[in-house]
C-alpha cells in the first residue's frame, strides 16, 4: 500500500473522511412573511355594487330605500309621539286644575298634538248637544242615558283616530324588519349562483377565485340586516308607546263620563 509523504519525509496520518457539521436550514416557505396584497385594502363598495348584476343592484337598491324610508319614519314618529306625551301631560294637568269645561276645552284647543285633548273635545261638543237638546225638550230618564251613550261612542270614535293617527306609517317599520333580512338572502344567494357560474365556466376553483365573488354577494344579506335591525326596534318601542297612550285615552274616557254622569245625568237633574 502507497503511503502519502509529507514535505518532510515522514508519513502522513490515513485521511479521514470530514466529520459532518451541523448545517443551518433555511426557514420554510411558510414562515417567511409573505406580502398579502389585500392585507392594506378596504372594501371597494361602489366595486361590489358595480360588479353585483342587474338582480343583484336591484336589491340593494330596494334595500337601501327601505331602510333610508324607516331611519325618516322613525325620526318623525319619535318627534311626534314625544310631542304627544309632553302634551297630554299638560293637558291632564289642566283638566284637573280647571273647574269650568268651556276653559279646558280652549286649553284643548291650543294642544292639538294631544291624544287626550281630542278626545276631550269630541266628548265636549256632544255632551254640547246633548244638554241642548235636554233643555229644550225636557226629556225623560231614557232620552239622558241615550244622550250619555252617544257622548260615550264620541269618546271611543276620537280615541280610535288617534290611535289610526300615531300608529300610522308604523306598519312599514314591521315590514321592513320582517322582509329586509329575507330579501337581502335572496341577493346572497343570486350572487352566489353567479359567482359558481362563472367559476365553472372559467374551470378554475381555487380559493382566489371564489373568495372574491362569494364575499360579494353576502354584501346584501349584511345590508338587509342593516336595514332590518333599527326597523324592528323602532317598531317594537313605538308600538309599546302607542300602546301606553291608548289606555291613558280609555282612562281619562272613563274619567271624563263618570264626570258627566255625576254632574249632567244624576237623577236630580
Amino acid at each position: 500500500m502507497l503511503e502519502i509523504l509529507t514535505p518532510t519525509g515522514a508519513p502522513s496520518p490515513r485521511a479521514r473522511p470530514p466529520r459532518p457539521e451541523t448545517m443551518t436550514l433555511p426557514l420554510p416557505l411558510l414562515a417567511l412573511p409573505v406580502p398579502l396584497a389585500a392585507a392594506g385594502e378596504g372594501i371597494d363598495y361602489i366595486a361590489i355594487v358595480t360588479n353585483a348584476g342587474p338582480v343583484g343592484q336591484g336589491v340593494l337598491l330596494l334595500l337601501a330605500t327601505a331602510s333610508a324610508v324607516s331611519w325618516a319614519i322613525i325620526v318623525k314618529k319619535h318627534l311626534q309621539l314625544r310631542r304627544a306625551e309632553a302634551e297630554s301631560a299638560r293637558f291632564l294637568g289642566v283638566f284637573w286644575q280647571s273647574k269650568r269645561l268651556d276653559a279646558i276645552y280652549q286649553a284643548a284647543e291650543q294642544l292639538g298634538a294631544s291624544p287626550l285633548g281630542a278626545v276631550f273635545r269630541a266628548g265636549y261638543v256632544e255632551l254640547s248637544k246633548v244638554t241642548q237638546q235636554k233643555g229644550g225638550e225636557g226629556g225623560g230618564m231614557s232620552e239622558q242615558l241615550g244622550g250619555l251613550e252617544n257622548v260615550e261612542r264620541a269618546l271611543k270614535r276620537a280615541a280610535s283616530a288617534e290611535v289610526t293617527g300615531l300608529e300610522r306609517r308604523v306598519a312599514f317599520l314591521g315590514t321592513t324588519a320582517s322582509a329586509a333580512p329575507f330579501v337581502g338572502l335572496f341577493g346572497t344567494v343570486w350572487g352566489i349562483m353567479q359567482a359558481f357560474h362563472e367559476i365553472y365556466r372559467m374551470g378554475n376553483a381555487n380559493l382566489a377565485t371564489v373568495a372574491r365573488p362569494i364575499s360579494e354577494a353576502l354584501i346584501a344579506t349584511a345590508v338587509g340586516l342593516f336595514a332590518a335591525i333599527p326597523a324592528v326596534v323602532a317598531y317594537n318601542f313605538f308600538v309599546s308607546r302607542i300602546r301606553v297612550i291608548d289606555g291613558e285615552m280609555q282612562n281619562f274616557s272613563s274619567d271624563f263620563l263618570n264626570i258627566v254622569r255625576r254632574h249632567f245625568f244624576s237623577p236630580g237633574r
